[in-house]
């Protein structure tokens, strides 16, 4: 080892200053929503993105406090910024995706209303053009676009080191068909600021939710290629370049005592990619330990049309650049990201956000349901039986009634959170409830719709109105 070579101890207080001090200052705790939305061509064919374009510069010169925020090698806009309230309306992954990035607010009617505007306005422009937008977690015509990254220097990479799965052949994990699979599926996020003596129970409790959540809120369906799930989305992320090392994506498996055993694991991370120059640089996917003990990396950079083999040096800030993939994932925004949900119907799009700050101050009464929960002792784990509930048909050995009781009581609990904040919240919860009254979630919807006849032209159009 070289006389200036970064210590585990270098290591870890970089990922405590990078993830943690933020969570140390008092603030007040915002929401942060991001809604990822399918592009959809009505005339079944590929999105046309010289129309997705001009839907953006008519977004642009509507609402006069969006500023261009990035710009394609094409010389295209994918992201626009609000200066006055930092909204973001981007476009995720390729131009087949587009996503509305709301700033932080302190209630969801005020999220609500803004994203409500920009989005009626964006699907009216679409539709002059037989193009519309859904909410559903799988664009449900996605075979027929055209799976093309936007080009820029992120998603260039991004997508180059998700088609890089034939150089891990020897590896004995399995990977799926869908390295494109960004640019056809789609989730709602939730960014909560999450005080630091309260992260290590958050991340415990809210880890024994994810079977939950999968119960009422799956909507993934791979329409004709797998409709054995209705959170499909699970696999795609399991199952690629992102998954090779499992603690990089999906669940926490262990629970944790304190925040040292959570700085471990993030230590245990993989990291695939970092930037020199303003240029990204992804590399074989490697334990974050493993990369700080090498002299040196040789990646691969996009230049000028084609990627080129590049060599460099291992720096501790390259921390910066660790990417997780977790259904929790703690941020370098010192916010706690829940991102295991997929995009909802769009009029119940407030229902995740709703959902989650409901319960952030119930992690007690939440626990106490967990602890008396036959479903989770006498059966699985929580990892175990988020793996069965993203499926079509729930087993015949779990009990539905306990199960479906276990959601209505986490729903009341969300409820009566939303409740003591005061603020008439609790509006948004009304959809969930319905799916645990009917046992169904949206994803069931659309493949139960399917088989009594209903057109996929009137779901999407169900599944896009506000």
């Amino acid at each position: 080892m070289v006389d200036d070579a970064i210590t585990d101890e270098m290591i870890r207080e970089k990922i405590c200053q990078m993830f943690l001090e933020s969570t140390k200052k008092s603030k007040k705790e915002y929401i942060g929503i991001e809604i990822e939305v399918p592009i959809i061509n009505l005339n079944k064919e590929a999105v046309d993105f010289d129309i997705v374009h001009r839907v953006t510069e008519s977004f642009k010169n509507h609402f006069n406090s969006f500023e261009v925020e990035g710009i394609d090698y094409d010389g295209n806009v994918y992201a626009l910024r609000n200066r006055e309230n930092d909204d973001i309306v981007c476009y995720d992954c390729s131009y087949n995706n587009i996503e509305f990035a709301m700033g932080k607010e302190e209630d969801l009617f005020t999220i609500n209303e803004r994203f409500s505007e920009y989005f009626r306005f964006i699907k009216e422009e679409f539709e002059r053009h037989n193009h519309t937008l859904s909410g559903m977690g799988i664009n449900p015509y996605r075979k027929y676009n055209n799976e093309i990254p936007i080009p820029s220097e992120r998603y260039l990479m991004l997508y180059n080191h998700l088609k890089s799965a034939d150089n891990y052949s020897d590896s004995l994990m399995y990977f799926h068909d869908y390295p494109g699979y960004g640019m056809f599926s789609s989730a709602s996020q939730v960014q909560l600021d999450v005080p630091y003596d309260d992260l290590i129970e958050n991340i415990n409790v809210f880890s024994k939710l994810e079977p939950i959540k999968a119960l009422i809120f799956s909507n993934s369906v791979l329409l004709e290629d797998n409709e054995d799930y209705v959170c499909f989305r699970d696999n795609l992320w399991e199952y690629s370049t992102h998954g090779i090392n499992p603690h990089n994506i999906g669940m926490y498996d262990i629970e944790f005592d304190n925040i040292k055993e959570l700085v471990s694991y993030l230590e245990s991370l993989n990291i695939y990619c970092v930037m020199r120059d303003g240029i990204y640089i992804n590399f074989p996917s490697m334990p974050l330990k493993d990369y700080f003990n090498s002299d040196s990396i040789v990646g691969e950079c996009y230049c000028k049309g084609s990627y080129r083999n590049i060599e460099f040096k291992p720096s501790l800030d390259d921390i910066e650049y660790l990417r997780a993939f977790k259904f929790i994932n703690l941020t370098f925004r010192g916010t706690l990201e829940y991102r295991s949900v997929c995009t909802q119907p769009i009029k119940d799009s407030m229902s995740v956000a709703a959902f989650h700050v409901g319960l952030k101050n119930k992690t007690n009464e939440l626990e106490k349901l967990f602890f008396y929960a036959p479903v989770f002792h006498d059966c699985y784990n929580s990892t175990e039986l988020r793996k069965l509930l993203i499926r079509t048909e729930i087993p015949s050995s779990i009990d539905k009634d306990e199960l479906y009781g276990l959601a209505r009581d986490v729903l009341d609990l969300a409820k009566d959170g939303l409740k003591e904040r005061g603020l008439g919240e609790e509006i948004f919860l009304e959809s969930l409830y319905k799916n645990v009254n009917e046992r169904t979630n949206p994803g069931k919807r659309i493949l139960d719709s399917l088989k009594e006849g209903i057109s996929l032209e009137k779901i999407i159009k169900d599944y896009g109105d506000l």
